[in-house]
């Protein structure tokens, strides 16, 4: 099991910066990837962003990318988040994955879910 927590989130205004960190707990040892995701209201969960830790490569959305920033290791994963917008409006969750294989960006594909974080920003 891994215990996943989030925190940082906040309400803030268009251009500012945020940066969320997520503490992971458990078998932390056991995990492939970790993965920063955001839901807004009546909308699916969309990846944001994730890092493999063979490799440390790194991967964001396309809405993201030049803005977002991924770090941290297997303990603690933070999501350094600038030039906000309001489209960046919703609850920031982290999960965690266990088992390798291609991809990044699908929720199922990770086995374990903090509790989430709301970001509000405001134009």
């Amino acid at each position: 099991q891994v215990q996943l927590v989030e925190s940082g989130g906040g309400s803030l205004q268009t251009g500012g910066s945020l940066r969320l960190s997520c503490a992971a707990s458990g078998r932390t040892f056991s995990t492939y990837s970790m993965g920063w995701f955001r839901q807004a209201p009546g909308k699916e969960r969309d990846f944001v962003s994730a890092i493999k830790w063979n490799g440390a490569t790194t991967y964001y959305a396309d809405s993201v990318k030049g803005r977002f920033t991924m770090s941290g290791d297997k303990n603690t994963v933070y999501l350094q988040m600038e030039s906000l917008r309001p489209e960046d409006t919703a609850v920031y969750y982290c999960a965690a994955r266990t088992r390798p294989g291609i991809g990044s960006t699908q929720p199922r594909l990770y086995d374990y879910w903090g509790q989430g974080t709301q970001v509000t920003v405001s134009s």
